[in-house]
């Protein structure tokens, strides 16, 4: 299967460790993307987010500065895993450099999403952080 990787960088006027947190904290996670979502901050923990849309397990944590997690969407061939990773820095202004990566999309569903994450995660996380 012939797979691509996306890459994303992105400035949000929040700290990294309330982007870690919005992302990693069930309840939070659930408030800006506006469905369900199961994640326990732990390094080998499963976790589901838009309702079992996205399943996967999380490899690595470094609060407020790396997120790294075997992540799968629903219609991806059955056990195939992409890995991505959340790297945050602080930069000046009060705001955080989020650099994204998503190794091993397959290349059938690379334009879904590359547009997904800017439109699902990016621009709702945004909005709830810069209120």
């Amino acid at each position: 299967m012939k797979t691509k990787n996306i890459e994303h960088t992105v400035l949000i006027r929040a700290t990294p460790q309330e982007i870690y947190d919005g992302l990693m904290n069930e309840k939070k996670h659930a408030q800006f993307t506006g469905d369900t979502a199961k994640i326990r901050a732990k390094a080998g923990a499963a976790f589901s987010c838009y309702g079992g849309y996205i399943t996967g397990i999380t490899l690595e944590l470094k609060p407020g500065k790396r997120i790294v997690q075997a992540w799968r969407t629903q219609g991806w061939p059955e056990g195939h895993y992409s890995i991505v990773t959340f790297a945050l820095a602080k930069k000046s202004g009060g705001r955080t450099q989020l650099c994204f990566t998503q190794v091993g999309v397959p290349a059938n569903d690379y334009a879904k999403k590359y547009h997904g994450w800017r439109e699902h995660y990016w621009q709702p996380l945004k909005r709830f952080l810069e209120k």
